[in-house]
Parts: C-alpha cells; sequence; structure tokens
C-alpha cells in the first residue's frame, strides 16, 4: 500500500473505523463491502469489531466463538476469521444481562451495569465477569494491533452509535477504540430512515473535541432516486461539519448476507411481553426469487423463539429455488407448512415455555403424529427431546421436552465449541457447534449428525449443516417425500458462490459509489489534520 507498504517487517498496516448514526445503519456491510473491494485491490486485509453484542454467532477452526458478522467479513476479505476479529462478544440471555465471551471463550454473566462499570455489578445467580473496561480496552487495542501488524490494513466495525454520551466513558468500540488506535473514523447513515442530514450533524456535534477530531468524512446507505437531488444537501453538510460525504451508496435488494440479530421485521404486539422481543410472524427470509426446479414449491416454517440464535442456518433453504422461508409465531401458521424448523435459542427451557403458551406445542406433536417433518437444530433440537436438565443457563432444574424424540439433554457449565464434520444421507456436512447442553441420544431410526432422527423428526446440535449442498439436496428430498410434494432440488445450487457472489456485490457497491481514493488515503495516512470542531460538543 502506497505510504505504508506491507505490513511485514515491524511496519504496522492501515487502519478504518466504520461507526454509524445508528443500529443497523449498514456499518456491517460497508466494512464487508470495503473489505472485499481492498483484497480485488490485491491489499491483504482483516475486518475487526471490538465489541458485539449478537445471538448470531460462528465457531473459528481453533475452537472460538465470534459474531457471525465478523466470519461473513472476514469471508469478505478472503482470510480465515480468529478470536482476534471479535475479542469481546456479549450474548443476551434477557433484557439485562450477557454472557461475555472473550477471546472466543465465556468468561460468565453481568448484568448491563455491571459491564458498564455501574454500581451493583451482576445480579443474583449470575457468574460475575471480573474484568473491567480498562483490561477489555487493553485485550481489544492488543488484537487490533496483532492484525495491523500481520495484514496491510484493519477495517473496524462500531457498534451502535458514536455520540451515545451516557456510554462514552466506558467505550471501547467506537470513539473509545479510534483513540486509543489512532484512526480515522467514517459515519455511516441510513437515508432510508429519514433524517439522514441531522443524524450526521448531531452525531459529530455530540461528540467531544478530541473525538471530533478523528471523525473525517460520512457514507450515505440505502439510498433510491437520483442523487442529484441529493448533493445540494451533501454540500451544506460539508459547509456546517467541515466534512465531505465519500460516497452514496444506492438501496440494494436481495443482499442476503449474514447479519448479526435484526432481520427489519418491524414490531408487532405478541401474545406475552415477557420474553422482551417482538414478533416475526411472516417475515420472509430474503432470498434469490426463483421458480421451483420441479412442480411444487416447499414451505418452511422457523419457529421464531425468544433469544433466537444463529437465524442464518435457514438461509441456505432459502437460497434453494422454489422453497420459501417464513418465521411464524402461531400456531395456525403451520398448517400448511411442509417443514417446521424449531431453531436455536439462547434460552432454551423459555423457548420452550413459549411454544407452549402459544399452542405451537401441541401444533408441532400433531405434526409429528401425522409423520410431518420436523428439524430441530441445537437449541430446538433440545426442545424436541424427553427431559432437560438445566442448572446452567435457566437453573430451572428438570423440565419435560416435547417428548417427540428420544433423548435427555443436561446443560453442562462447559460450553461445547466445534467445527465437526461427517456424513448423513449418504453425503459430506460440515457444521459448528455452540451449546450448552449436552445430549444422551437414547433411541430413534437413524442417527442424524450426532443427533438422530425418530419418524419425521429430525434433530442436531450442528449449525451450518445446510450449507453443505448434496447434504441439503438429499435432506429436502426426504423433507418433500415425507410431505407428499412434487419438489425436486434444483441441482447445481451451490451455496458457497452464492455468498461469494453476494459479496462481490457489496464490493462492487464501494468501487462503484464511494470515493474510493479518499478511503484509501484514510486507510493509509490515518486521520487528516485541520478537522474542524463542531460546537456544542460533548455535555
Amino acid at each position: 500500500m502506497n505510504g505504508r507498504g506491507k505490513a511485514s517487517g515491524g511496519a504496522v498496516g492501515g487502519g478504518l473505523l466504520v461507526a454509524g448514526t445508528t443500529s443497523d445503519a449498514g456499518k456491517s456491510v460497508v466494512t464487508a463491502g470495503i473489505c472485499r473491494w481492498l483484497v480485488r485491490q490485491g491489499v491483504r486485509v482483516a475486518p475487526f469489531k471490538a465489541q458485539n453484542m449478537s445471538l448470531n454467532s460462528f465457531v473459528t477452526r481453533e475452537g472460538a466463538e465470534i459474531g457471525r458478522a465478523q466470519a461473513m467479513q472476514a469471508a469478505a476479505a478472503r482470510v480465515e476469521p480468529t478470536a482476534l476479529m471479535n475479542p469481546v462478544l456479549l450474548k443476551p440471555g434477557g433484557d439485562r444481562s450477557s454472557q461475555v465471551v472473550l477471546l472466543g471463550k465465556p468468561v460468565g454473566e453481568l448484568s448491563a451495569r455491571g459491564y458498564f462499570g455501574e454500581s451493583g455489578g451482576s445480579s443474583p445467580g449470575e457468574t460475575p465477569y471480573a474484568g473491567g473496561r480498562e483490561q477489555l480496552l487493553g485485550t481489544v487495542t492488543d488484537c487490533l494491533a496483532e492484525l495491523r501488524r500481520t495484514h496491510d490494513a484493519v477495517i473496524c466495525e462500531g457498534a451502535g452509535s458514536p455520540a451515545e454520551i451516557n456510554l462514552r466513558r466506558t467505550d471501547i468500540v467506537n470513539m473509545g477504540l479510534a483513540r486509543a488506535a489512532r484512526i480515522p473514523a467514517v459515519v455511516v447513515g441510513d437515508i432510508d430512515r429519514g433524517g439522514v442530514f441531522a443524524s450526521f450533524f448531531g452525531t459529530t456535534a455530540l461528540l467531544s473535541k478530541e473525538d471530533q477530531a478523528l471523525v473525517a468524512g460520512y457514507l450515505v446507505n440505502k439510498f433510491r432516486g437520483d442523487v442529484t437531488l441529493l448533493e445540494p444537501g451533501l454540500e451544506m453538510l460539508r459547509g456546517l461539519t467541515g466534512r465531505q460525504t465519500l460516497g452514496v451508496l444506492p438501496f440494494a435488494h436481495g443482499l442476503g448476507i449474514d447479519e448479526e440479530d435484526g432481520m427489519g421485521v418491524p414490531p408487532a404486539r405478541t401474545k406475552s411481553r415477557a420474553w422482551g422481543r417482538v414478533s416475526l410472524r411472516g417475515a420472509v427470509r430474503e432470498s434469490v426469487v426463483a421458480p421451483p426446479h420441479g412442480a411444487d414449491v416447499l414451505r418452511v416454517a422457523v419457529c421464531a423463539v425468544p433469544l433466537m440464535s444463529n437465524f442464518t442456518d435457514v438461509d441456505a433453504l432459502a437460497a434453494e429455488p422454489g422453497v420459501v422461508v417464513r418465521f411464524v409465531d402461531r400456531a395456525e401458521e403451520l398448517a400448511d407448512a411442509d417443514l417446521v424448523v424449531l431453531p436455536g435459542t439462547r434460552g432454551t427451557v423459555r423457548a420452550l415455555a413459549w411454544l407452549r403458551e402459544r399452542g405451537l406445542a401441541d401444533a408441532i406433536a400433531r405434526r409429528a403424529a401425522e409423520g410431518r417433518p420436523v428439524l430441530g437444530i441445537c437449541g430446538g433440537f433440545q426442545m424436541l427431546g424427553e427431559r432437560i436438565e438445566d442448572e446452567v443457563e435457566s437453573k430451572a432444574g428438570v423440565v419435560d421436552g416435547l417428548g417427540l424424540l428420544p433423548v435427555r439433554v443436561r446443560f453442562a457449565a462447559e460450553k461445547t465449541l466445534a467445527r465437526p464434520a461427517g456424513e448423513a444421507l449418504g453425503e459430506p456436512v460440515e457444521g459448528y457447534e455452540i451449546h450448552h447442553g449436552v445430549a444422551e441420544v437414547t433411541g430413534g431410526e437413524e442417527e442424524f449428525l450426532d443427533g438422530c432422527r425418530a419418524g419425521s423428526v429430525w434433530g442436531t446440535h450442528w449449525h451450518g449443516s445446510l450449507e453443505s449442498d448434496g447434504f441439503r439436496r438429499a435432506f429436502l428430498r426426504r423433507v418433500a417425500a415425507d410431505a407428499g410434494r412434487a419438489f425436486v432440488p434444483a441441482p447445481d445450487t451451490r451455496f458457497g458462490v452464492l455468498r461469494e457472489e453476494q459479496l462481490d456485490r457489496l464490493g462492487d457497491l464501494i468501487e462503484e459509489h464511494a470515493d474510493t481514493g479518499a478511503l484509501l488515503r484514510l486507510i493509509e495516512e490515518g486521520v487528516p489534520e485541520g478537522l474542524p470542531f463542531v460546537p456544542p460538543g460533548a455535555p
């Protein structure tokens, strides 16, 4: 890279922070897009997110758990994901506490007040995490420094907004990281939500003078229409802030990349508000629209359980021509489904109670009795068993499962993190495991990815198994036969190729619609001098 050269022999690679005016502004996809654009220029690049809060996670080859968005960004950069890329991962277990995963391994549970350094620490019954902000900041800056030593550039993703003034003192992922590592920041705003100019100005004006000195420009995301109509506003914004807008990225349909948690589904009233989540009823997993290869479509209903994790397991199904994937939360919505999926969850016992409360448990039991297909993955697999003994996650003791698989589950204090590979339905399969529950399979008609099958009910702890193309096609043929559908899987759908195409689309968005010269100068040369202060600054 011009100005720095390759990151070797003690040289330090360039860095850039991609911050956002809000959560879901597009930081993850912009970071991935910049990574893909850079690697296509011959730059050795790595993604980084100091602190992530997500139930959608991944296991690296060394057995470390990181946010799945960072694994996606690593794929965009064409490098193997490692724990260095997401040193702190918070996995919510409810509205007020999260499991703290440090460098890929769980180290305890902590309340929000305890994590952010307020009095009160962990809640009763939690296994406290003893680390503090200073220790975490040291860990994340060390990880970033290591990545910069071994790469030409590191593209860092922020979290939420850098202008959360109540959290600035303990920030290690936005301007706290940028200050510690002395790297420039660009701020992404979602114009599709409206108010993007106010968001850019307000975000900048709420930062301290020292933080503002690192904010080098803005990126408009999800723009629809004629960009010339936007240009007068961009010029006025530059006059107000002294900072350029470095690109206007158009709204792109059907990207289908791995997300952290949200699926862009508007809130709806739920039957019970006890779980603190929104309804996903009727939400369709975004995918390429394609007609079925055979005579029929195949309808998949995914139960949107509380604290749902790794919902990306169904992306490979949604990528199949003729497969329609919906998230549901009502029993009647299972009636026309050819396959029901119980996905992973961070709260297996809670999700089980939710299924019973809504009548979904009875509806699933009726399906099984009728020989209609059901698939449980990880927490969903555990719920399908006979009994759950949990003194770790919910501390509920012994709880009856749905009784549809001959499986008994005991929650262990140590989390299983693995990258298994094997064979099922005559096809090779790879996956990954993230769970505290240990399953004892006592019967069944067929072993299934370290789980089992009983009748038309299937269960496994393996996430990601459906991304194995041959296995996915074999499984869908079995489902179609049991469901009585004339559905035929397309013989040429390759999920890995489709994912690569989507990542290339992200790189194209950056290359075609961003000021790549300005971005490269920021990465290579660091923070520009003389960026003006925008009053009033931090309170």
